[in-house]
């Protein structure tokens, strides 16, 4: 018989109807443990349950995950309610869960959990014991895979960010059995490298399984002993290992760590320009203070020369002598004006004048003679232009103004 040809849109849609319509893969309940857990963007849930033989690929969209009171994570034991089906345009085998409940917790997580508690303890996470990192290393150690994008984005980080920082790695296992001894030992050996001066340590995201190596004791204790800063940069974001928390710094990717364990030259460069503009600033700001304060002294100083105290009391008196000079000048003419103005009145008062009119002055001696009574027998008579020398010859009293007596 001649095989029909099917095209592949056929087979799949062909398989797809076969499981729907499959009574024993309806409303079926399935227990494991999740594992590669993702959360889309659309709200739609995506991860595999596992046992101890095998896994399948599972899908709760978002209409159904709303009503569950807990988000899964990677090594939780659940029930889920749904059906077995093929998603056509891939032909992926995949169960649509519909319901979720708790069902204990995995293997692998209560051996989390246990040896968290234990070390925890032992305080190999104490925040206080934790290393500073350097600010500019001159060497980074890096324990990772050779191959993978790890180790490429770490060297692209820092690259553009600190060329001249040189990178040492210790490839390493990173995932199966032994690869914790392996990933142990690797750190142990780089830290005693030359120069290196903070190590990173880490790989790519995964399931809880693949990430195992870096919940073991061996290498947990390796990091927490380590003597030079450990940055741990173990999957993504949402993956938590034991060894971020006792390593010194935990990154969320490794492209993260690159960054936390060099700083940006330029962006460094660039700041301290700014700090040496600053600094400069205010040194010339203090210069300038100082200046205007010595200034000040020296004006002080100079106020206390005696030789400039001297020269002022000196100009002082000056102006003194010169006001005191002027004031005395001034009086004297004030005086002789007034003499003037007196010796004026007085010789228009004085007897010169009425000697002038036609008046004489009869003189005993020196003395006036005032009356006719005691008129001497010698006698002088001034005049206005001379004296005369006469003899009584007789006296008659009465007022010569006026009646007779």
């Amino acid at each position: 018989m001649q095989a029909s040809t099917l095209t592949v849109t056929a087979l799949n849609e062909y398989v797809r109807r076969t499981l729907a319509g499959d009574p024993m893969l309806h409303n079926v309940a399935l227990t494991g443990e999740v594992s590669n857990f993702k959360q889309h963007v659309s709200g739609h849930w995506y991860f595999s349950l596992k046992d101890e033989g095998a896994r399948i690929a599972c899908v709760m969209f978002r209409q159904n995950n709303l009503s569950i009171k807990f988000v899964p994570t990677d090594g939780m034991r659940v029930v889920l309610t749904g059906s077995v089906g093929l998603y056509a345009a891939s032909g992926s085998y995949q169960f649509y869960a519909e319901g979720m409940r708790k069902d204990g917790v995995g293997e692998l997580y209560e051996r989390y959990l246990r040896l968290k508690e234990l070390l925890s303890r032992e305080g190999l996470f104490d925040p206080a014991a934790k290393k500073t990192l350097p600010l500019y290393p001159r060497a980074i150690g890096i324990v990772t895979s050779l191959t993978g994008a790890v180790l490429h984005d770490i060297v692209t980080v820092v690259r553009r960010r600190s060329p001249s920082t040189e990178l040492i790695l210790r490839p390493s296992q990173v995932q199966g059995e032994g690869a914790a001894r392996d990933l142990a030992q690797g750190l142990r050996e780089i830290s005693k490298a030359v120069h290196v001066d903070v190590v990173i340590i880490g790989r790519g995201g995964g399931s809880m399984e693949d990430l195992w190596a870096f919940n073991e004791e061996i290498l947990v204790r390796a990091i927490a002993d380590c003597p030079v800063p450990v940055i741990a940069a173990v999957g993504h974001e949402t993956d938590v290992t034991l060894a971020d928390f006792a390593a010194d710094m935990r990154a969320p990717t490794p492209s993260a760590a690159a960054e936390l364990a060099v700083p940006d030259s330029n962006a460094l460069l660039e700041r301290i320009g700014k700090m040496q503009t600053s600094l400069t600033a205010s040194a010339l700001h203090c210069l300038t203070v100082y200046a205007n304060q010595l200034a000040q002294r020296e004006r002080q100083l100079k106020g206390c020369d005696p030789n400039i105290r001297v020269e002022k009391v000196l100009h002082q008196l000056e102006n003194k002598h010169l006001r005191l000079t002027a004031a005395v000048q001034s009086k004297m003419r004030d005086l002789t004006q007034v003499a003037e103005n007196r010796l004026i009145r007085l010789n228009a008062a004085g007897p010169e004048n009425t000697l002038k009119r036609g008046y004489v002055i009869a003189l005993d001696g020196a003395r006036p003679v005032k009356s006719v009574l005691k008129a001497p027998h010698r006698m002088t008579l001034l005049f206005h232009d001379g004296q005369a020398h006469v003899h009584t010859i007789d006296r008659k009293e009465g007022a010569f103004f006026g009646k007779e007596n």
